[in-house]
């Protein structure tokens, strides 16, 4: 099992400016969803960052609410949580599938997102996934998150007058024009 592997977890990154997170949550199973949101929240605090939290309808509403969110409001990276569980249709399939690929999409055009969707079989594997004080899928969701929010951070830093830039004429070290550093 899954529980009793050792796994690699990297250290919370630590950030100079503030970060802002948002918590997307669907409660289909509340019991399941509190705990997930619980150990997102302590590992969005210990990288001393702030966050919000809405809730949606279902899995499906996951993704739509954080492209909303993304163009109309200024959150830093988002924690995508809630449960499914397999029944007995293909509902299972569809809902899993189509709420992780517009996450995967989201994600690969730059938002910083982390997937805390659990996709399990029965509520006993759901709850194990879920416990904040165990395996704690909420709160590797959110270091995920985070991760990517420090890395977008490294990756967007000035580029200290390398390479050409249209907007400014650069003359004997000083600058003419609007610039963007």
């Amino acid at each position: 099992m899954a529980a009793s592997e050792e796994h690699n977890i990297l250290e919370t990154p630590r950030f100079t400016t503030p970060v802002k997170v948002l918590i997307v949550v669907a409660p289909y199973y509340k019991d399941v969803t509190d705990q997930l949101v619980a150990g997102a929240k302590a590992e969005i605090e210990a990288a001393g960052a702030a966050w919000d939290l809405i809730e949606v309808p279902g899995a499906l509403e996951v993704p739509t609410a954080i492209s909303i969110a993304d163009r109309t409001s200024n959150f830093d990276g988002f924690v995508a949580l809630g449960c499914v569980i397999r029944g007995e249709t293909t509902h299972y399939d569809t809902v899993c599938n189509d709420s992780s690929r517009a996450l995967t999409l989201m994600g690969l055009q730059g938002l910083c997102i982390g997937n805390g969707i659990l996709t399990v079989e029965n509520m006993a594997q759901a709850e194990v996934r879920a416990e904040a004080s165990g395996q704690n899928k909420g709160g590797g969701a959110a270091a995920a998150a985070l991760h990517l929010v420090a890395l977008s951070r490294k990756w967007a830093a000035p580029r200290k007058g390398v390479g050409f830039h249209s907007d400014a004429i650069r003359i004997a070290g000083e600058t003419t024009g609007p610039t963007t550093a």
